[in-house]
C-alpha cells in the first residue's frame, strides 16, 4: 500500500569529487628514450671490443613506463625486473657478449633473452661508454679517496670530429696543363677524402694549390705518385690528430689534496663502497702507514688499464695474480674488492642524473637483488 504522505523532492544533480585521484602513468617510447640515453653517454666511447646499445627489442611500437637499473642481469635479477613490471632494463653489464647461435632453454643467458622478450621487457647495456665519460663510473669509484683532482688515465678522442683520414698532404703544381692528370691519378687511390684546389701566386708565377685528407695506407701511394712527378713542388705533409675529449677516457690519476695514509684510505674505500672487507697487497717498502699522494683507480677490471701506470696505490675491482705481484714488486699497493662491488654503487647516482636527464618522464629504480657473486666466509 502506498502511503499518500510520500512527496518527491527534486534538487540539482551535483558531481561527486572522487576520494582518490589516480595520475596517470607518464612514458617515452622506447626509439626516443635509447636516443636519449644515447645522449647522455655517447655509445662511440665504447671500447670496440665491447657490446653496448640496445641489445633485446620488443617489437614495435613499445612504451617504457619504468626503466630498471643493475649492474648484472641474472635470472634472479630478470625476476625481479618483471616483478615491477618494468619495460627497459639497463643493465650496465652486457648479458649478451659473445655471440648467441641459439635461443633455447638450455642456458641463463638464453633463459634472459627468452623471458625479455616473452614479457615484452627491452634489454640496454652501456657498459665502457660509462666508464669513460666525465659523470661515469671511474668518476663515482674515485670519490671513495676524498678530495682529488681526476684526470683520465687513458684519454679519448672526439670519435666524430669531421676530420677525416691521418694525413693531410699539400702541394703546387706549376703547369695547368698537366693538374688534371694528376688529379685523376689521385682520385683513383683508395682511402682519400677532401681533395680541393685552390688558385695560388708563388714568386710572381700563377700556381694551383691542391690539398687532400689521405690514410697512412694513401699517404704511401700519394708519396709515391708525387715522387714520379717532376711537376710539383713545396709539399707538405702533416699529422691529422683529433682533439682529445675533456675529462673523458678509461681509467682516472687521483692526486690527492693531502697525503692520506694507506690505513686511512682504506677506510674510506670501505666505506664509499660500503664492504665490510677489502683485499690489499702492501707495496715492497711500503707499511699501512704509508702516505698515498696519488692513486689510479678503474673500476671493474684493471689488467690493462693500470699496466705500466705510476702511482702510489691502485685500486680497482680485480686483478690477476701476476699483475698484482709486478705492482707490488715497483712498491705500488694494490687495493682489490671484487669487480661488480667497484660499479654498483654508481647505480644510485645514474638513477638521479637519468631522472634529472629524462626531465622525469619515467620512473626510475634501482635493482634490489642485484649483488656481486663472491663473499667473503
Amino acid at each position: 500500500m502506498l502511503l499518500s504522505c510520500v512527496h518527491l523532492i527534486r534538487r540539482p544533480l551535483q558531481c561527486i569529487q572522487p576520494l582518490l585521484v589516480l595520475p596517470s602513468r607518464s612514458f617515452m617510447d622506447l626509439k626516443a628514450l635509447v636516443s636519449s640515453l644515447n645522449d647522455f653517454a655517447s655509445l662511440s666511447l665504447a671500447e670496440s671490443w665491447d657490446n653496448v646499445g640496445l641489445l633485446v627489442e620488443p617489437s614495435p611500437p613499445h612504451t617504457v613506463s619504468t626503466l630498471f637499473l643493475t649492474n648484472d642481469l641474472t635470472e634472479d635479477v630478470m625476476q625481479e625486473a618483471l616483478q615491477k613490471k618494468a619495460d627497459l632494463i639497463l643493465s650496465y653489464h652486457p648479458p649478451i657478449f659473445r655471440a648467441l647461435k641459439r635461443i633455447t632453454w638450455k642456458t641463463w643467458k638464453e633463459r634472459l633473452v627468452i623471458r625479455a622478450l616473452e614479457n615484452r621487457v627491452g634489454i640496454y647495456s652501456p657498459h665502457t661508454a660509462y666508464d669513460a665519460i666525465p659523470h661515469g663510473v671511474n668518476n663515482w669509484l674515485a670519490k671513495g679517496l676524498g678530495v682529488c683532482t681526476t684526470v683520465p688515465l687513458h684519454p679519448l678522442v672526439a670519435p666524430s670530429y669531421p676530420t677525416e683520414g691521418t694525413h693531410r698532404v699539400e702541394f703546387s703544381v706549376d703547369h695547368t696543363e698537366h693538374l688534371e692528370t694528376i688529379l685523376s691519378s689521385m682520385r683513383g687511390i683508395p682511402e682519400i677524402s677532401s681533395l680541393i684546389t685552390l688558385p695560388a701566386r708563388a714568386e710572381g708565377e700563377e700556381q694551383t694549390r691542391v690539398s687532400l685528407n689521405c690514410t697512412q695506407k694513401a699517404l704511401l701511394e700519394v708519396v709515391a705518385l708525387l715522387s714520379r712527378n717532376t711537376l710539383y713542388h713545396k709539399t707538405e705533409i702533416m699529422l691529422l690528430q683529433k682533439p682529445l675529449l675533456p675529462h673523458t677516457g678509461m681509467g682516472r690519476l687521483c692526486t690527492l689534496s693531502e697525503p692520506v695514509s694507506l690505513s686511512a684510505l682504506t677506510e674510506r674505500i670501505k666505506s664509499h663502497l660500503r664492504l665490510p672487507y677489502i683485499r690489499l697487497a702492501l707495496g715492497t717498502g711500503k707499511t699501512l702507514e704509508a702516505n698515498v699522494k696519488v692513486a689510479a683507480v678503474c673500476a671493474g677490471s684493471g689488467n690493462s688499464v693500470l699496466q705500466g701506470v705510476e702511482a702510489d696505490l691502485y685500486l680497482t675491482g680485480e686483478m690477476s695474480h701476476h699483475e698484482v705481484l709486478d705492482a707490488v714488486a715497483k712498491g705500488i699497493s694494490v687495493i682489490l674488492c671484487e669487480h661488480s662491488n667497484t660499479e654498483r654503487g654508481f647505480l644510485s647516482e645514474l638513477r638521479d642524473m637519468l631522472a634529472t636527464h629524462l626531465e622525469n618522464k619515467i620512473t626510475i629504480i634501482v635493482s634490489e637483488s642485484d649483488r656481486d657473486p663472491l663473499r667473503v666466509v
